[in-house]
């Protein structure tokens, strides 16, 4: 069954390509992609997305960029590091295809204005979380990177299903919350044999 024009009732056509885009790379990966398909499915015509993106890897810009506006405004007024990290992991469950397409640079113009308005607010939220830390906090810097490659690297591992049958059912952000005590817990220990 073909689409025509007529059942375009979208109001937003920009928003529309966005979310059918996101439903294509939440099922099938950023590759999956073809703004012909979008047109198709949104029941406009195969030149309607290029209006608003110009071409795919603008589309994919667009959709790391909201993104990161999404991540900025997940992590804001969290004080905590580790509830930094709990929402990190949240938000890449809640954002799938955001999250694959934000974290490949070669998806997207890195060149974009927008994106780097995004991408910044968000590492300023991420950095946040670190100056939060109590003073005298050693290698600040270093302690930001291998939090954020922790949450990281949980989220990205749990959206590939390699977390399945550790995490058996549980709650992500419950279990990332205690390993990150865990953690805290082993550093501490490591210091009282000293």
């Amino acid at each position: 069954m073909t689409t025509s024009r007529s059942t375009y009732h979208h109001g937003d056509l920009r928003q529309a390509i966005l979310a059918a885009a996101l439903d294509v790379i939440a099922a099938e990966g950023p590759g999956g992609l073809s703004l012909r398909d979008l047109a198709r499915r949104a029941g406009v015509s195969h030149a309607a997305p290029a209006h608003h993106f110009k071409d795919r890897t603008g589309l994919l810009t667009a959709i790391a960029t909201e993104g990161y506006e999404l991540l900025a405004a997940t992590l804001a007024d969290t004080p905590e590091l580790r509830e930094r990290g709990v929402r990190y992991v949240r938000f890449a469950v809640a954002h799938p295809a955001h999250f694959q397409v934000m974290f490949q640079p070669d998806l997207h113009r890195a060149d974009d204005p927008e994106l780097l308005a995004a991408k910044e607010r968000a590492a300023a939220e991420l950095r946040a979380g670190v100056t939060a830390l109590p003073a005298g906090t050693d290698a600040p810097r270093d302690t930001g990177v291998a939090a954020w490659s922790l949450a990281h690297g949980f989220a990205t591992l749990l959206l590939t299903h390699n977390l399945d049958a550790p995490l058996g059912g549980r709650d992500p952000g419950e279990v990332f919350r205690g390993l990150t005590g865990l953690l805290s817990s082993a550093q501490l220990g490591d210091g009282a044999g000293e």
